[in-house]
């Protein structure tokens, strides 16, 4: 009894004198939905550093004998000479047209299959556009054969190699979006909150301009003004840019609404009659007592960033080709023989897309409860 007592006493002692980002992370721990998120974006982002190793092929790399091949499925045990051994492996397609539909259909060959294996050499690249390499994650052990796990386009392009290399874009579109719009809304939103007045009425009815204008046409006029002759690296910052005009009203009023509570606190009071200049007070002193708040709130905001792109890249006002985005990819299922005859061009670009949204919805409801005092 006495042990249990004294294990009681050094965790209360130990809550007690715990900084706020340790309780947040104890809070945290406890979200197990929360975690698997984490873990998964954490392997999303990873990908998207390392695209030109985790990709098998370039994103544009084509093979006018594998159009509209459906997802192979990966095996990993081999039948030989009547012994089982573990080789991944898949089996190639042989593809044929219909002379009176015209429709191309892939059978999958039996007879033929092809051997796949780990860190093996494969098509060269440049990681980050400098660094020289030629091993992929998974690629052929024979480097003439090709696999196509989730399958082709229209024009024979791996998807698979199409959704990894849209990962990096769609991605850094979501966190270079938040970042500007969370730098327009703290700036934005503090100084309204803080001097309040003729400031704080002439930027929250900016706010309420913005919010009133429906997003989807303004999104249109936006990217119309962009030229067509822009390079994609041109219309991916433009892109953000225009996402993060858009984004940051929501977060502005939140620390409008907080600095309008903090700003009579003792410790605010006291670092101006310190001399203290405003926007160290602003940046130094008001902004870190809320910055869980800010962590959850720009967890939340991502995957509304990343759903953004896709739906402007998607209707043709966003990303054009030959720049690569999970919305660029679904332009192939635009129409409805795609949908009806080759129904992976749908469901296999939407499935990364479903998962990321979601396991940032899950991050951001464990992140925000952690934050959340009361909890």
């Amino acid at each position: 009894m006495k042990t249990t007592s004294r294990k009681t006493e050094n965790d209360d002692l130990e809550i007690e004198v715990a900084s706020q980002a340790k309780l947040i992370w104890w809070r945290f721990r406890k979200h197990k939905l929360a975690n698997i998120s984490l873990v998964v974006l954490i392997f999303v982002y990873l990908i998207a550093i390392f695209t030109e190793f985790f990709a098998p092929y370039d994103a544009n790399y084509y093979n006018a004998d594998y159009v509209f091949v459906p997802p192979q499925r990966l095996r990993f045990l081999d039948r030989v000479d009547g012994r089982t051994r573990i080789a991944p492996h898949v089996y190639d397609f042989t593809t044929t047209i219909d002379p009176q539909s015209f429709l191309r259909t892939a059978t999958m060959d039996m007879d033929k299959k092809i051997y796949l294996s780990f860190f093996a050499r494969g098509d060269s690249y440049r990681m980050w556009g400098f660094i020289p390499g030629d091993r992929h994650f998974l690629a052929p052990i024979n480097p003439d054969e090709i696999f196509l796990l989730l399958g082709t386009d229209r024009m024979g392009r791996c998807q698979l190699s199409r959704i990894i290399h849209g990962t990096r874009v769609s991605m850094s579109i979501g966190l270079i979006g938040v970042a500007m719009s969370l730098v327009f809304g703290i700036v934005i939103g503090g100084i309204s909150g803080y001097y309040r007045g003729v400031i704080d009425n002439l930027i929250q009815r900016v706010i309420e301009f913005v919010r009133s204008i429906p997003t989807i046409p303004l999104w249109m006029g936006l990217a119309a003004a962009i030229p067509i002759y822009w390079s994609p690296l041109q219309v991916y910052f433009t892109i953000t840019l225009i996402l993060s005009l858009v984004g940051w009203t929501g977060l502005a009023r939140v620390v409008r609404g907080r600095f309008l509570a903090l700003r009579t606190e003792d410790f605010v009071l006291a670092a101006r009659l310190d001399g203290c200049p405003e926007m160290r007070i602003i940046l130094r002193q008001m902004v870190p007592s809320f910055l869980s708040h800010i962590i959850a709130s720009i967890s939340l905001a991502i995957p509304g960033m990343i759903l953004s792109e896709t739906a402007l890249s998607f209707i043709g006002i966003g990303l054009r080709p030959p720049a690569v985005s999970w919305g660029v990819i679904l332009q192939e299922a635009q129409n409805i023989r795609s949908v009806a005859f080759y129904p992976w061009l749908l469901f296999v670009p939407a499935i990364p897309i479903l998962i990321t949204v979601l396991a940032f919805n899950f991050l951001g409801d464990g992140l925000r409860d952690a934050a959340d005092p009361y909890s």
